[in-house]
């Protein structure tokens, strides 16, 4: 997988951190009213969500624009289709109400099954694809003065009652169009009578259809959509594109998407004793001296495993000796008194070429860290724990937000002043590093945990396919829409944030390359203290955009992280006043082209933000 490879020359360990770039709000920042609002209210109080439906609807983007132009359209509250174009010269938006959709007949039926949010993408410049929520779907031809007229609306096969569906994508191939969309997928047959019976897991079908361009002889009957190919997983995809050489789909999405009759890929989740550190087992009274912190911290992603270990600051860099070999880790210090590692087995093997360490005692800090970065032998595979039984080492609870793992430092310097009676007992407390992430391990969750499954236009499985099926990495960022046709993504590696672009070379077994052509160094680091963040998407070349959801008092920020060259041991950091109090929750994002400026369009409920000179 093209997460677990990353090119070390692009990697920064020496990276200080972000530097602020003053833009002012009002040189950067416009906002507009809607006259047509736009609205995220269309969940029924009758249904409940899965928690992977309600992370899809909170990403959910509602705004639409077309590739390469200077035309961006959502579907307000009233299910009515509103065109956004840009003055050339302002910058100024004009709202035209292009195509009022049809309200759904509500029925006992309809009601059984939670709408979806109204959904639209471009087929191109000049056709408009719209699924209302409820199940339908409506061709549209746009005209730049004129209201849009309607092609033909269908509906999903073999259904008595519509299926309410989410568009993805859509594209012209061979003389045809074919769109990607997804819906929740309901088991039709009546559970059994338990009291104790097990809820299953909840399932999203993912179908590509064949959409006929031909206006219909009879446009008030819903024809059936042609299925082309039908896909199944747990959860809904978050990142969906067609790569135009090898005529192939990449879904990405937090499961592998199997086909349908195939049994599920079981989730490799942690068990709950990975999380926590192991109690005590004598059973004796707890100490009322201070907890001694453990000899060092560590976390880890598909690809590495990160082990922080303090020494004093005053150890010099020439004093500090480390072996990796493919089964142990040694580390000797000189002169000091810490544990020490000889030939330690590891639980996992690793990578010598690949495994590298660096060692940062600057600043005031008593204590230096000595980081090693252990590349795991087989990627994937999820350790729990650093050293294996016969080592004979003491178990240390995985730091799961590795923006945490270098408080190690403060927690040995607190310990160290807690002995020298400047700090009352501590008895008891479980060490700081794991402070808080026994119960919040969604709030240190950096990113998503993503499997890529490929599948061709015919819905034929690629020979090379099974090398990524079920191999999780984490995606930090997915391209922004609109601002490019490149195909990559934003991983996770350990506190950074490397960006992979497919590559038009494949590998010798046929599949197909992603090249590491940046960093975005310690972006998941900063990325954890952000809380509010409603989409993480990138600009490629240009930079990172985290856009808060907004919605209270205080609305929300844009925060935007700049690219760097390698070496540099600092990066640009923007971050602009996006939405006030009075503008409602964020509900799309995406880039239009005006006059060669790329200009970021950001609707919220009750007004459009745009976005210039940015990036």
């Amino acid at each position: 997988m093209f997460a677990l490879h990353p090119d070390r020359s692009l990697l920064n360990p020496k990276f200080d951190g972000y530097k602020l770039d003053p833009i002012s709000s009002e040189d950067a920042v416009s906002r507009y009213a809607l006259q047509h609002k736009a609205s995220q209210a269309s969940v029924s109080g009758r249904h409940h969500f899965s928690f992977q439906e309600a992370q899809s609807r909170i990403r959910h983007d509602h705004l639409s624009v077309s590739p390469g132009t200077e035309q961006a359209v959502y579907i307000d509250e009233n299910l009515r289709v509103i065109s956004i174009r840009l003055d050339h010269d302002t910058l100024r938006p004009s709202f035209g109400e292009i195509y009022d959709i049809p309200q759904p007949t509500q029925t006992p039926a309809s009601d059984s099954r939670q709408r979806e949010y109204p959904s639209s993408v471009f087929l191109d410049a000049h056709t408009l694809l719209c699924a209302d929520g409820h199940g339908t779907l409506y061709v549209l031809t746009l005209s730049p003065s004129n209201p849009a007229e309607l092609l033909g609306f269908y509906e999903l096969p073999n259904s008595t009652t519509p299926a309410p569906f989410r568009l993805h994508t859509a594209l012209s191939l061979d003389g045809q169009a074919i769109a990607v969309l997804s819906f929740r997928c309901f088991n039709e047959a009546p559970p059994a009578a338990s009291s104790t019976r097990k809820i299953p897991p909840a399932e999203f079908d993912v179908v590509a259809v064949r959409i006929p361009l031909d206006a219909a002889a009879d446009n008030t009957v819903a024809r059936p959509l042609d299925i082309l190919w039908h896909r199944r997983g747990t959860n809904v995809p978050l990142y969906l594109t067609y790569e135009q050489q090898r005529k192939v789909f990449l879904l990405a999405g937090g499961s592998p998407y199997r086909r349908i009759g195939q049994p599920a890929v079981a989730p490799d989740e942690p068990s709950p004793n990975e999380f926590v550190p192991t109690p005590s087992a004598d059973g004796g009274p707890l100490s009322t001296e201070p907890t001694k912190p453990p000899p060092y911290a560590w976390t880890q992603d598909s690809e590495e495993v990160t082990v922080a270990l303090p020494f004093p600051s005053s150890t010099p860099k020439g004093d500090i000796s480390v072996l990796f070999s493919p089964q142990t880790l040694t580390v000797l210090v000189q002169g000091s008194d810490f544990p020490r590692y000889s030939a330690a087995r590891l639980w996992g093997g690793i990578s010598p070429s690949s495994s590298f360490w660096t060692w940062d005692a600057q600043g005031a800090h008593t204590y230096g860290v000595l980081t090693l970065h252990l590349e795991k032998q087989h990627a994937g595979t999820r350790w729990p724990h650093v050293f294996d039984a016969s080592a004979e080492q003491i178990e240390v609870a995985e730091t799961l937000d590795p923006s945490e793992l270098y408080a190690i430092r403060e927690s040995l310097e607190k310990y160290t002043a807690e002995l020298q009676g400047a700090v009352g007992a501590g008895g008891g407390a479980r060490p700081s590093l794991a402070d808080g992430e026994a119960d919040e391990e969604v709030d240190s969750t950096v990113g998503t945990d993503t499997c890529i499954t490929w599948v061709y236009a015919d819905g034929t499985d690629p020979a090379w396919a099974h090398e990524d099926w079920g191999v999780p990495f984490t995606v930090l960022s997915t391209p922004l829409p609109g601002s490019s046709s490149e195909i990559s993504m934003v991983a996770k590696h350990t506190i950074d944030g490397p960006r992979f672009v497919l590559s038009n070379e494949d590998a010798p077994s046929g599949r197909p390359v992603w090249t590491h052509v940046s960093t975005y160094s310690a972006l998941a680091f900063v990325l954890a203290s952000k809380r509010d963040t409603r989409f993480t998407y990138h600009v490629p070349s240009k930079a990172v955009l985290a856009f808060e959801g907004g919605g209270g008092v205080y609305g929300g920020n844009l925060y935007l992280y700049r690219d760097a060259e390698p070496k540099n041991n600092s990066a640009k950091q923007v971050i602009l006043r996006l939405a006030e109090n009075t503008s409602g929750s964020l509900l799309g994002v995406g880039a239009v082209h005006v006059e060669g400026q790329t200009i970021i369009l950001c609707l919220c409920e009750k007004e459009l933000v745009v976005l210039r000179n940015a990036l």
